[in-house]
């Protein structure tokens, strides 16, 4: 009889653990789509990354509207990338501010083709969102945030490139009258480059703002790219 107990006790206790998981997945998910039906909206990621790191990139500012054009700009040093995206369409400025399709870059050398893939990549975080859900363990409501910790699988898809070692990660989002204001996802990692390893390990914080008030000013050339 008391084994009876146990396990109808321990079978309660994993289905309100596995409700409760469900549960605050659902208030995420729903305020991604909220956020994502929203006429337009801006958001600035901000990236944090060890001292070690050679490669220290800038923040990204992007701003969207639905059914409609995105736009991008990221920095790396003094460096300033524009990029555009509508439907599966995607252009990008090259190292002499030319706007490119993504696809011409595909085979291109260097950091253009870096670039090419990276913006092939780039989603909005209303889409970013919805997919984070779905490679995280479980989820937490703690205080005034939702966090839980990444699968494998899912920090790999995080970091893209090279084989990662002993990779972890966990996210965090943040909610302001039921859509999605803000989120963090971190990742750690070791990788190698040319026989060397180095930290791979980075902290992105994207925090949304101005939904149905932004203006998305979408270069010419770049609308010519995409017609």
């Amino acid at each position: 009889m008391k084994n009876i107990s146990f396990l109808a006790l321990a079978l309660l206790t994993s289905i309100n653990v596995f409700a409760a998981d469900s549960a605050t997945k659902g208030e995420v998910a729903a305020a991604a789509k909220k956020l994502g039906e929203q006429a337009n909206y801006t958001w600035k990621s901000t990236v944090v990354v060890p001292e070690s790191s050679q490669f220290k990139p800038g923040p990204t500012d992007g701003k969207t509207e639905q059914d409609g054009f995105t736009y991008v700009t990221m920095r790396f040093g003094d460096n300033l990338t524009e990029a555009v995206m509508k439907g599966e369409k995607a252009a990008i400025t090259d190292q002499d501010g030319n706007w490119k399709l993504a696809s011409e870059l595909e085979n291109a050398e260097g950091p253009t083709r870096f670039l090419g893939r990276m913006i092939r990549n780039l989603k909005a975080p209303a889409v970013q969102v919805t997919e984070l859900l779905e490679a995280v363990k479980e989820l937490k409501k703690e205080g005034d945030a939702y966090s839980g910790e990444l699968t494998e699988e899912g920090v790999k898809k995080q970091l893209r490139f090279g084989q990662p070692q002993n990779p972890k990660g966990s996210l965090k989002f943040w909610l302001k009258d039921g859509s999605l204001s803000k989120y963090e996802v971190k990742v750690e990692a070791k990788m190698e480059f040319n026989g060397n390893e180095f930290d791979a390990s980075r902290t992105t914080t994207t925090e949304i703002s101005n939904v149905g008030t932004t203006k998305v000013n979408v270069p010419a050339d770049a609308k010519k790219k995409l017609s």
